[in-house]
Formats: C-alpha cells, sequence, structure tokens
C-alpha cells in the first residue's frame, strides 16, 4: 500500500484561559477529524490547511506554518481501494466562523476540549497530537515569531548532535 501524504489544521480558541478545538465529523464513516485534504499544486501545507478549514468549517484565522505532528490513517477511496495517509497537522488560531461555507450542513462540529476529542478520534497517533497540544508557545507572539524561534531552536540541536 503506497504512501499518500495530506494537510490538516488543528482549529483552536483560547477562551478563558481555557483550549478548545473544532472537531467535525467525516462526510462518509461520520467519525471525528480535523480538517484535512488532498495536496494541491503551488498551495503550501498550511495554507491548504487554511482551505480546508473554511471549505469544511467555515473558519477563517492564522495557520502556523510548522507543524505540530503528524498521524496516520487507512482512507478508503470512492472505488472502494485503500491507501495509507501520513497527514502533517498545523495549528490554526481561530478568529472567527463564517455564517456560510462551501460543506455546511454536511458535517457535525463541535467545540471541545483537546483531551476529550482526544478519546473521540479512532487514529490513536493523532489522540496523541490532540492530548499534547499547547497552543500557549504561540499564543502572544508577533506573526511568525514562534515559528522562527522553532527553526532556530532545531538548527541549534541539530549543532549539539553534530558536534558530539
Amino acid at each position: 500500500m503506497a504512501l499518500k501524504r495530506q494537510h490538516a489544521v488543528l482549529p483552536y480558541v483560547v477562551v478563558d484561559g481555557e483550549v478548545r478545538v473544532l472537531m467535525l465529523t467525516s462526510r462518509e464513516t461520520k467519525r471525528w477529524v480535523i480538517p484535512k485534504g488532498w495536496p494541491k499544486k503551488k498551495m503550501t501545507p498550511y495554507d491548504l490547511g487554511a482551505l480546508e478549514a473554511y471549505e469544511e468549517a467555515g473558519l477563517k484565522g492564522q495557520v502556523y506554518n510548522q507543524p505540530v505532528g503528524n498521524y496516520h490513517y487507512v482512507k478508503i477511496l470512492k472505488d472502494g481501494s485503500e491507501t495509507l495517509c501520513r497527514v502533517d497537522v498545523y495549528p490554526m488560531l481561530v478568529k472567527s466562523q463564517l455564517l456560510k461555507w462551501p460543506e455546511k450542513g454536511q458535517r457535525k462540529l463541535i467545540w471541545m476540549s483537546p483531551a476529550r476529542a482526544s478519546r473521540l478520534v479512532q487514529e490513536q497517533e493523532l489522540g496523541w497530537i490532540l492530548k499534547s497540544f499547547r497552543p500557549a508557545e504561540l499564543e502572544g507572539l508577533p506573526n511568525g515569531l514562534a515559528d522562527r524561534i522553532a527553526q532556530w531552536f532545531r538548527r541549534f540541536l541539530n549543532q549539539l548532535t553534530t558536534v558530539q
């Protein structure tokens, strides 16, 4: 089974110091998922995630360009065949939800705690991402600063491991 790539966002808000993530049902199997889709030419993975969040849930916000993790699942295609997918997950700080969007009425949408969401998803790796998600390091930093700090830290760690 060939490995295919998908990109997703983990939509979140912080209300009174509490993190809430938006979970939605898939159209076919009705299992709890996050907005995701297949790569598109000339779109970055995080821009694709933002597009999927708009189409599937009417969300607008800031998607960070560094993933918080990835998970794997088996997707059943329209012809009945199966393919293994790796999904990269990008955090999305939600600023608003529109009244109308392309897939409105086709899915259930619920805001919930990451801990509750981790118990509802079928994919164990996605559950781990949800359970460990802490957006505090992204909050309050100028746009892109958290990403630059993360990139610098990764380079720093790589230098340490190559020196030893």
